[in-house]
């Protein structure tokens, strides 16, 4: 098989889901109508039988082995057979168990759909009470609707569940609010892979879900426990862009820290968050850091918001 240089696929990767990542908050309805004809979902292998899924969407993981196919969030709907067909290059079995990170419909679109074709869906206990009803993310004005009943995950958990398959130990580790209250991390331990969801977006801002317990401290003290996880060897997958290493996760961290103490010190001098906007606590990073879906003004929204 011809190896793929992350170094030359990450700019191709990082506009994809920076657009994928914009579609799916863009409304659910406008979500369901785009033409996925043209989505195309690329695989990369990360030894040890894990392979990472690239498409229109969360980033996704597979691992492939005798026990059968685990899968690691799903996009969107129309992109299922796409997702299988791509699974299929990797292995001849269906999806046994699917995993949710979290519970935004950019990762649990296929969920109904891989329900109906025999997988257990599993996630934390917050994302299933999530899905069950209806939600408002108030920073896109976008009402999303109750998941339907096949969508749901049938296994939920409180803090830590672990697969033996294929091989390896598999720990999908619920964190403390971050992204959203229902983040988990699965680490693939023989094969030294993590997913980590939304908690990492690989080289852009991130989306904070204020409304859903997401927040800019909760981010921080998340990146540190996984970077306590891994080592300089470890494959990680972001929620959205380029794969990356320890010392990508490093760079987000430390920039995440430096934006919250810079929102953090106008808001003690008593600025509404029109004026810490205004202000650009932001401009020392968005060069490197605001060139995806969120620019500096709306990250730094995010975090004044998060922050009161």
């Amino acid at each position: 098989m011809r190896s793929i240089r992350p170094d030359l696929i990450a700019k191709k990767l990082m506009l994809a889901g920076c657009a994928s990542f914009l579609l799916g908050f863009s409304g659910s309805a406008q979500a369901q109508s785009q033409d996925y004809s043209k989505v195309e979902i690329s695989s990369q292998d990360l030894g040890g039988g894990v392979h990472a899924l690239f498409g229109a969407g969360g980033n996704m993981g597979v691992s492939a082995g005798p026990d059968g196919v685990f899968l690691v969030d799903d996009q969107f709907a129309p992109l299922t057979d796409k997702i299988n067909a791509a699974i299929a290059k990797i292995s001849d079995q269906p999806v046994r168990f699917l995993i949710n990170t979290h519970w935004h419909f950019d990762h649990t679109g296929g969920n109904e759909n891989f329900g109906k074709q025999g997988a257990i869906i599993v996630a934390h206990d917050n994302v299933r009470k999530l899905m069950s009803e209806a939600q408002l993310i108030s920073f896109f004005k976008m009402d999303v609707p109750a998941a339907a009943k096949d969508a749901l995950p049938v296994i939920t958990f409180s803090d830590t569940t672990t697969f033996h398959l294929n091989g390896d130990t598999v720990v999908v580790s619920h964190l403390p609010p971050g992204h959203t209250n229902g983040d988990s991390i699965v680490h693939f331990q023989k094969a030294n892979v993590l997913h980590t969801g939304d908690l990492f977006f690989n080289g852009i801002y991130p989306f904070i879900d204020v409304d859903h317990g997401g927040s800019i401290d909760g981010l921080i003290a998340d990146a540190d426990v996984i970077l306590q996880r891994i080592n300089a060897q470890t494959r990680i997958i972001p929620g959205h862009g380029p794969l990356a290493d320890r010392a990508a996760l490093v760079a987000y961290r430390d920039m995440l820290t430096v934006a919250r103490d810079q929102v953090m010190a106008q808001i003690s001098e008593g600025k509404t968050r029109e004026q810490v906007v205004a202000g650009k606590p932001t401009a020392s990073l968005d060069g490197q850091w605001g060139n995806g879906f969120l620019n500096g003004d709306a990250f730094a929204g995010l975090v004044f918001d998060s922050l009161k």
